[in-house]
């Protein structure tokens, strides 16, 4: 041993902190995945709701195809199913106690006022008020008629507030 060194420590090597582990996780992703769950909850309940939107949309049209399919001859009742048809779909849009009790001119006003442009009043939609109580329906126009309530029912259809 030399005298002039002294003694020699015997020391360990540095020894790095083992890397964290994946789990828990930290505040900053607990927080990221709260939110990104509640997005994902949030679109679901949207296309959820446009989804219902539009089957009624489409299952309402195709019944209003039905009811010109099973009434080609019988104009009364082509009229009087157009019309429930129609109420259907108004208080399915609208509320109850707005439409429900709504009958004659009151009905027809209504009508035009939610997207009939004044030819449920003045027009084609007016055989709805006396025509299923005419002795000859024969001469309304009836495809007409039902071009009004196709244009009504798909304003009204693709409105978004619904119940």
């Amino acid at each position: 041993m030399n005298p002039t060194a002294g003694p020699v420590l015997e020391l360990r090597d540095i020894h790095a902190a083992p890397p964290p582990g994946l789990w828990p996780p930290a505040p900053g992703w607990w927080v990221l995945a709260i939110l990104l769950t509640v997005l994902l909850v949030l679109g679901i309940l949207w296309l959820r709701g446009r989804y219902r939107a539009r089957r009624f949309r489409y299952k309402a049209l195709l019944e209003l195809d039905d009811i010109t399919n099973r009434n080609k001859d019988n104009y009364a009742g082509l009229i009087a199913e157009t019309g429930i048809w129609l109420r259907r779909v108004a208080l399915q849009r609208y509320p109850q106690e707005e439409v429900a009790s709504l009958t004659g001119s009151e009905w027809l006003e209504f009508l035009d006022a939610t997207g009939g442009g004044g030819e449920f009043c003045n027009g084609a939609g007016q055989v709805l008020e006396t025509g299923p109580y005419r002795q000859r329906v024969q001469d309304v126009a009836v495809d007409s008629l039902l071009a009004l309530a196709r244009s009504w029912g798909v304003k009204n259809l693709e409105t978004r507030s619904w119940r």
